[in-house]
């Protein structure tokens, strides 16, 4: 096969069982004879070499200008080694499946899986409102119908992808009391800048000397939300220089909309203050919101992104043959668009994350686990651009905003030259923004707001509320555990056009004011943890998205 371009050099070396550093394939690809050079390369390469360097291309290049073909027993040798190496791949795969049995990721209801339809069909998103058009063809009917395709033919110089909001290295905070009064400080400062468009503020000081009768607005976080026992609502908000209450009459139509309302988020509040002016009767509440204005950008060309998340390896439910195939079908023809993988947390299933999880390990050595992962996503093609951000589950901080991971495992994952990057970060893929966060703080709203606004069943809908406070974890206390910083890193600044999370092992999706908000499930069956705290997985699904159009199509593997 002639190797005149990049992703041909990428996919012959992955049929031998190696990766290669994007600069070697470039020398590889510019080599008057690629061929050879490559030959050479893998010759040259240490045998308990996992990928080729650019160190490795240079050596065999800078000889003599051009490398000679190599002798029948070394070119033997190195194909034998990328076999064996191959198979060792193989056989992890194998060992890390516990059976090909696994619970049905249904919840047994129709349509429970948000945005998805019975059975294996694909299903696409055109609308903001989650109308659904189902494709034709199961993915696994589809992966079947198409023999492996390594020779996509793409270019790399098409692409673009940017990364914002990544605090990985930039850690400032000690936990004390000051500098957690200094986050807050700039959430209120950015929060409330949204909102001042929209309303007359008047700082709490300001607004205790005013006079009774008087129409007044304020902006601040939430102190407290509490009901009176008359059944009315009394919503303290605090601000830069105080706080203040306000009282939502029952009968108000705003009554429902405190509901919504978490700790610590930043809300407006319109109204007219008491006779005596110690309180404030609200008329009108305000979020931070996405303006129903925002109209997202698109790629000029079409190409796709597949968005996945939970991967677990590690754990005795990690569905390694729905990863095959997954695998597999983005080597097809099929797949020639999908150009990015992002991966949004854990990756690997951990160690001592939740109560006897020892008893569901595969692998008990958080370091092996990380190492398998990487052997698994040597299989997604070399030329792909991936992004990483971690998880609860993942060897980082819990706090978030978390960091992306510290230079060992950096190193383990090294085979694809992923971008890993901080949870939460913003990554622009040819001019799409994506806000990637892993999740945790869905948990709280789902467990904080009514059923119809959020719950595990649509866990989108739960990611509405999150953009509708311009903020990926408002509430500080519960289940997220805040790292202080210099800057609010949860805060969303810039309007996304698509949110990408995961954590809670739901598939769910649908659009919020323009944006496409997207949970993309887990490739983990149900584990014996999860049955005790009824939690149904969506598992060996993902979401590819159309960068040109925005739309969406949901492919099950498992």
């Amino acid at each position: 096969m002639p190797l005149e371009t990049p992703s041909r050099i990428v996919s012959e070396l992955a049929s031998r069982g190696y990766n290669a550093e994007r600069e070697a394939v470039t020398l590889l690809a510019g080599a008057p004879e690629p061929a050879l050079a490559l030959e050479a390369a893998i010759e040259h390469a240490p045998d308990d070499a996992l990928r080729i360097t650019t160190e490795h291309v240079r050596a065999v290049l800078d000889a003599d200008g051009a490398p000679d073909a190599p002798t029948a027993p070394g070119a033997d040798a190195a194909t034998a080694t990328g076999s064996a190496r191959k198979g060792a791949g193989a056989s992890l795969q194998d060992d890390a499946e516990s059976a090909n049995e696994h619970p049905s990721v249904s919840t047994g209801t129709a349509g429970s899986r948000s945005g998805g339809s019975e059975g294996d069909a694909p299903v696409e998103t055109k609308e903001s409102n989650d109308d659904l058009t189902a494709a034709g063809t199961t993915a696994a009917e589809s992966t079947a119908a198409q023999s492996p395709s390594s020779a996509h033919d793409r270019d790399p110089s098409l692409r673009s992808l940017e990364i914002a909001n990544d605090m990985t290295g930039q850690s400032t905070g000690t936990g004390e009391y000051k500098h957690f009064v200094r986050t807050f400080r700039d959430r209120y400062e950015r929060l409330s800048g949204l909102l001042r468009g929209r309303v007359n503020h008047r700082p709490a000081e300001s607004i205790q000397h005013m006079a009774g009768g008087e129409d007044a607005s304020m902006i601040g976080l939430v102190n407290d939300v509490r009901s009176t026992a008359s059944g009315h609502w009394l919503i303290e908000l605090e601000d830069t220089t105080g706080t203040f209450p306000a009282l939502v009459m029952k009968d108000k139509g705003i009554a429902d909309m405190v509901e919504e309302i978490m700790m610590d988020e930043c809300i407006a509040i319109d109204g007219t203050l008491a006779d005596d002016s110690g309180i404030l009767f609200a008329d009108s509440i305000h979020f931070p919101d996405i303006p129903r204005t925002h109209k997202p950008s698109t790629a000029d060309r079409h190409v796709q992104a597949a968005l996945i998340s939970d991967v677990h390896v590690g754990s005795d439910e990690f569905m390694a043959d729905a990863w095959h195939r997954f695998a597999e079908w983005l080597h097809t023809d099929e797949a020639e668009h999908v150009e990015y993988l992002l991966i949004c947390g854990d990756m690997v299933e951990g160690v001592g994350v939740y109560p006897d999880q020892d008893e569901e390990l595969d692998i008990v050595d958080i370091y092996e686990q990380y190492e398998t992962f990487a052997e698994h996503l040597k299989e997604v093609p070399g030329d792909m651009e991936i992004v990483m951000i971690p998880g609860n589950h993942d060897a980082v901080r819990l706090a978030e905003p978390q960091p992306g991971f510290d230079e060992e495992l950096r190193e383990i994952m090294a085979a694809h030259d992923a971008r890993i990057v901080s949870n939460p970060a913003t990554v622009t893929v040819e001019g799409v923004s994506i806000l990637m966060y892993h999740g945790v703080s869905l948990d709280e709203v789902i467990a904080e707001l009514p059923e119809e606004k959020a719950s595990y069943d649509e866990p989108h809908k739960a990611m509405y509320q999150l953009l509708k406070k311009r903020h990926v974890a408002p509430q500080y206390g519960g289940h997220v555990r805040m790292a202080p910083e210099e800057k609010d890193y949860l805060t969303i600044d810039e309007v996304p056009d698509v949110f990408h999370t995961g954590h809670v092992h739901k598939l769910g999706w649908g659009k919020y004011h323009n944006v496409l908000a997207v949970n993309s499930g887990c490739w983990q069956a149900q584990t014996d943890f999860q049955k005790s705290v009824n939690i149904d997985p969506d598992a060996g699904y993902a979401p590819i998205l159309d960068l040109d159009t925005l739309e969406m199509t949901v492919r099950k593997f498992s």
